[in-house]
């Protein structure tokens, strides 16, 4: 889809390394814990979860708050330096594609037998040293999310999907624990986690806590 904007030049990276600036507080932080976001041909802003549209991208923080405080500022308005359109549900439409990524990347490592589900099959491949992310329904029992995470205390934790949401990404009804091996998807799948965890948890926890404790991702334990 073809985008237009003030400057449809494409994103210049900053010298310090792989960050955008969020269009509410200009703070730059790694692309990892934002969203981007284009202006459609038609004037609309649309999110690219991908980060693969063309023109002139605009970041936003993945944060509940920062994406209400963007639309109560115009915040889109003043980055795009004049009026552009913004679905009110625009927080909501990008947790549903976040949702559908997380998905994808889990069916993708499943494909690959880079993933597995359930209590005992998590367990083998974590006692067999081939996991990277624990993954843990938001809507399962806190007990069993407790038991796998003290297997591997040095592990983050994926909290952000419900059993549901797991459950299709394994092809089930259901899954309460899961875990993806090391990798490429692993690793995408550990920052969109964050991402998604970001919409539906609030307040944002504060900068300095950094990405690892934001975005439905247990930090590992200490010890």
């Amino acid at each position: 889809m073809g985008t237009s904007g003030v400057d449809e030049a494409e994103d210049t990276p900053e010298e310090t390394g792989p960050l955008r600036r969020c269009i509410i507080g200009g703070v730059s932080r790694p692309k990892a814990e934002l969203v981007r976001f284009v202006v459609s041909p038609e004037g609309v802003v649309v999110p690219d979860i991908e980060e693969r549209l063309p023109g002139r991208g605009f970041w936003l923080t993945s944060g509940r708050a920062e994406f209400d405080e963007a639309l109560r500022r115009k915040a889109f308005d003043r980055a795009a330096r004049r009026p552009v359109k913004v679905a009110v549900d625009l927080a909501e439409q990008v947790e549903a594609l976040l949702v559908r990524r997380c998905g994808n990347l889990i069916g993708l490592a499943r494909r690959a037998g880079q993933a597995v589900a359930g209590f005992e099959k998590v367990g083998g491949a974590l006692r067999a040293g081939r996991v990277a992310v624990l993954l843990a329904a938001s809507d399962g029992a806190a007990g069993g999310r407790d038991k796998i995470a003290a297997l591997a205390p040095g592990l983050p934790v994926g909290t952000a999907l419900s059993g549901v949401e797991l459950g299709q990404a394994f092809g089930r009804e259901f899954v309460a624990h899961g875990a993806i091996g090391p990798g490429r998807l692993a690793d995408r799948l550990l920052a969109d986690i964050a991402r998604l965890d970001g919409l539906r948890r609030a307040p944002t926890l504060p900068k300095a806590q950094g990405r690892a404790a934001r975005g439905g991702v247990k930090p590992p334990a200490r010890g």
